[in-house]
C-alpha cells in the first residue's frame, strides 16, 4: 500500500482564454506536459472556469476578444472576492507600453507578447506559481496563527475569569453570605453598566472592554473580608464600635492584597518584559472596587471619605449593587425587604449614599433587578444567616 504522504502533489491548473482555436492549440500543447490545462474561448466562459472546480491557479488571458475583452473580465475577476487572488498573465499581440501599463495597472501580474516564445511562457508560468504557491503558504501560516492567537487568548481570559471567581468564593466562604450573593451582585453590576455605558458621564470608564473587567471584578468587592477576624466576620448579631470600625477595614485590606499580587506580578516579569498594563487592567479595576464600594456621593462613606466622580465608577455600580442586595436578603439580625421598600431606600440615597445617575439607571430596570434577586435567591435562607 503506497504512503499517502508520499503521493506527488496534484498538478497546477491553468486557464487559458482566447478566442483564436489556433492560440488555445499552441499554449495548450505547450503546458498540459506539466499542468493541468483548461481552456476557453471567451470572457464569460472564463468568468465562469475560474468560479468552477477544479479552480485555477494561473490564467492566461488575451486581451482583445469580441464582447468582453481581457481587460474587463480582468476587472470583474478582481471585483469578486472568489477569485481576486488568481495571477493572471496577459498574453496578447498588444506590445505598446501604454497597454502594458494599462494591463499591470489593472492588477495583472505579468504581460507576454504573441507570437509566443515556449521559454518565455513556461518560465514566466513556473515563476508565478511559485509566487502564488508562497503567498498560500504564506495566508495560511498567518491564518494558523491568528487562529492560535484567539484561542490563546479566550484560554487566557478563561483562566482570569475562573481565578477571579475563585478568590471571590475564597471570600465568601468565609462570609455570612452564601455563593449566590457573588452571582447576584455580578449581574446587579452588569445591568448598571450596561444601562449607563452611553451616558456622557460614564462612557470613558464603560467603554469597550473596559465594561467586562468592570463585570468580571465585581465579585472581588469583598475580598477584603479573608482578614478580618472570624468572630467579627461570623458574629451572629449587629457589631458592636469597636467591630465595626475593624470590619471597615476590609476595603483596605482588599486593596493592599491586589497592590501586592500586581507587585509580585511586576517583579516576576522584571526580566522578561512581557506583560504591560493591559495585562493587569482587570486586577486595576477590582482594586478600584474592592477599595471604593463603600464611599457614599456626598463623602460620608468610607475608608477614604471620597465624594462625587472622585468615587470610582465601578465602585459607584458595585456599591448601589451590594445595597440591594444587602436589602434584598434575610439575615440573623433582619427579615428580607420587600422591592417597593427595597427601592424606596435606594431612591432616598439618591445624591446622598449613590450617584443619582446610577439610582436613575436602577430604577429604569427595577423589574430585571427583582427578577434576579428570584432567579438566584438562596437555596436555604439558614444559609444567609
Amino acid at each position: 500500500m503506497s504512503d499517502p504522504a508520499s503521493a506527488p502533489a496534484p498538478r497546477p491548473t491553468i486557464l487559458i482564454v482566447d478566442d483564436t482555436p489556433q492560440n488555445l492549440a499552441v499554449l495548450g500543447a505547450l503546458l498540459e506536459e506539466h499542468y493541468q490545462v483548461r481552456a476557453v474561448n471567451s470572457g464569460e466562459r472564463a468568468l465562469r472556469a475560474a468560479r468552477s472546480a477544479p479552480r485555477p491557479d494561473l490564467i492566461l488571458l488575451d486581451v482583445m476578444m469580441p464582447l468582453m475583452d481581457g481587460y474587463e473580465v480582468l476587472q470583474r475577476l478582481r471585483a469578486d472576492a472568489g477569485t481576486r487572488d488568481i495571477p493572471v498573465i496577459f498574453v496578447t499581440a498588444m506590445d505598446s507600453t501604454e497597454n502594458e501599463e494599462h494591463g499591470l495597472q489593472l492588477g495583472a501580474v505579468d504581460y507576454i507578447t504573441k507570437p509566443v516564445k515556449a521559454p518565455i511562457v513556461l518560465a514566466r508560468v513556473a515563476t508565478h506559481l511559485e509566487l502564488k504557491r508562497a503567498r498560500d503558504i504564506l495566508h495560511d501560516q498567518n491564518a494558523w496563527l491568528e487562529t492560535e492567537v484567539q484561542r490563546r487568548m479566550h484560554e487566557n481570559l478563561l483562566v482570569q475569569d475562573l481565578s477571579l471567581r475563585a478568590l471571590a468564593c475564597l471570600a465568601e466562604a468565609r462570609d455570612n453570605e452564601t455563593g449566590h450573593h457573588i452571582v447576584r451582585t455580578r449581574t446587579y453590576v452588569e445591568l448598571l453598566a450596561h444601562a449607563l455605558r452611553a451616558h456622557p458621564r460614564f462612557s470613558a470608564a464603560l467603554a469597550g472592554a473596559r465594561l467586562e473587567m468592570v463585570v468580571k471584578a465585581a465579585p472581588l468587592h469583598d475580598i477584603g473580608k479573608v482578614g478580618i477576624p472570624d468572630a467579627i466576620l461570623l458574629k451572629p448579631g449587629r457589631l458592636n464600635d469597636e467591630e465595626m470600625r475593624i470590619m471597615r477595614r476590609h476595603p483596605l485590606i482588599g486593596a493592599e492584597a491586589i497592590d501586592k499580587a500586581i507587585a509580585q506580578a511586576r517583579a516576576a516579569d522584571a526580566e522578561s518584559g512581557e506583560l504591560d498594563d493591559e495585562a493587569f487592567a482587570c486586577l486595576l479595576v477590582a482594586r478600584e472596587i474592592a477599595l471604593g464600594h463603600h464611599e457614599k456621593w456626598d463623602g460620608s462613606g468610607y475608608p477614604a471619605g471620597l465624594a462625587g466622580d472622585a468615587i470610582p465608577v465601578a465602585a459607584r455600580l458595585m456599591a448601589l449593587a451590594d445595597v440591594f442586595d444587602a436589602l434584598m436578603s434575610r439575615r440573623v439580625y433582619k427579615p428580607a425587604m420587600g422591592l417597593d421598600e427595597t427601592c424606596a431606600i435606594i431612591e432616598q440615597g439618591r445624591g446622598r449614599h449613590f450617584d443619582p445617575a446610577v439610582v436613575d439607571a436602577f430604577l429604569a430596570c427595577r423589574e430585571q433587578f427583582a427578577d434576579i434577586a428570584v432567579r438566584f435567591a438562596d437555596p436555604h435562607p439558614e444559609l444567609s444567616a
